[in-house]
């Protein structure tokens, strides 16, 4: 087999069949894998979530992970924003020709990896190889299937004043990750890794303190500035943040402050911003830390009825200011 994909290898003859054999099927392989047009799953009762998500990254595999790895968190983590218990995925490849065959193997390692580790399972998927230049190297989309489980449901519309605002986790990395591994500022941060994880299982644990929980958003494309802007729009609600309590890794914020970036606006793949009534955010945090991709979690503000659709700032002076909308085109463009 060729060392590296050819437009064969999309033309659904022999080539076709031994790249799915040698490296999807070798690394999905599961009782629901389909070779079929369709998979045919099992009866699940009760609500569903239902999402999908292409994924673009540039570069492909960065400090921390790769586009695998991402594909599946972003889709497993979207339905886990829903309280669902992710179950089933599939996933759709566009590779440019001349791929690095062993990337391609990789990539499928990684994203059977994380699949297992969300505990779902990958049972349908297309490949399409593109000429040179049509991609930039590869794309993938998944698509993924979850369970809600009776009395959980989470809205941007949900939010209440008096709520606690909670990130599980520091803030930014992913995003400056990215900037970083395309080498376009020339700036060294050892250390800065992605935090590109599926959360799930954090989810779960949130759940197993309370039901009560009013919004969970994944913070990525915008980060947890943008999602905290969305979640007052949509329930009209005003979101006042305390500077001091956001975690953020020391790498990012000298990243951030050489050029000038606000690390709640750098994307992050395994970050959740939770809003939940006041009397439970203690308990919440507390679970959450007890999690290895969560050890950082924290309390950073609340919701208030000040202010409708916008977000406040406690400066660590004890000033207040309006955190700027985000606009225009984030930085690093992540996809």
């Amino acid at each position: 087999m060729s060392d590296t994909v050819t437009l064969a290898h999309g033309a659904g003859g022999t080539q076709t069949a031994e790249l799915i054999d040698r490296v999807f099927k070798a690394h999905f392989s599961n009782p629901d894998l389909t070779g079929d047009d369709a998979a045919v799953l099992p009866e699940i009762r009760g609500k569903l979530a239902f999402t999908t998500d292409g994924f673009i990254v540039s570069p492909f595999e960065f400090p921390g992970g790769n586009i695998g790895k991402l594909s599946i968190c972003g889709t497993v983590n979207d339905l886990a924003c829903m309280g669902a218990k992710p179950e089933y995925l599939t996933c759709a490849f566009v590779i440019e020709e001349g791929f690095p065959m062993e990337k391609l193997e990789e990539i499928a390692r990684s994203m059977a990896k994380t699949a297992r580790t969300a505990g779902c399972r990958i049972v349908a998927g297309d490949t399409k190889v593109a000429g040179r230049g049509q991609v930039d190297k590869i794309f993938i989309t998944t698509t993924g299937i979850g369970r809600i489980p009776e009395n959980i449901r989470t809205s941007g519309t949900l939010a209440r004043p008096g709520d606690a605002v909670i990130v599980t986790g520091d803030v930014g990395r992913h995003g400056c990750t990215i900037l970083l591994a395309r080498n376009e500022f020339g700036i060294e941060a050892e250390g800065v890794t992605s935090d590109c994880a599926p959360l799930a299982h954090a989810v779960e644990t949130m759940f197993g303190v309370t039901s009560d929980i009013h919004v969970i958003r994944d913070a990525t494309r915008g980060g947890a500035g943008t999602v905290m802007y969305e979640v007052a729009s949509q329930s009209n609600v005003g979101i006042r943040l305390n500077a001091d309590d956001i975690p953020v890794d020391d790498g990012v914020r000298g990243v951030c402050g050489m050029l000038g970036l606000e690390p709640l606006y750098l994307a992050c793949e395994g970050r959740l911003v939770v809003i939940a009534p006041k009397e439970h955010a203690e308990n919440i945090v507390t679970a959450l830390r007890k999690l290895p991709e969560c050890a950082h979690a924290a309390i950073i503000g609340e919701v208030t009825a000040d202010h409708p659709g916008k977000v406040v700032m406690t400066t660590s002076i004890g000033t207040q200011t309006m955190l700027p909308r985000p606009g225009g085109e984030l930085l690093p463009r992540i996809c």
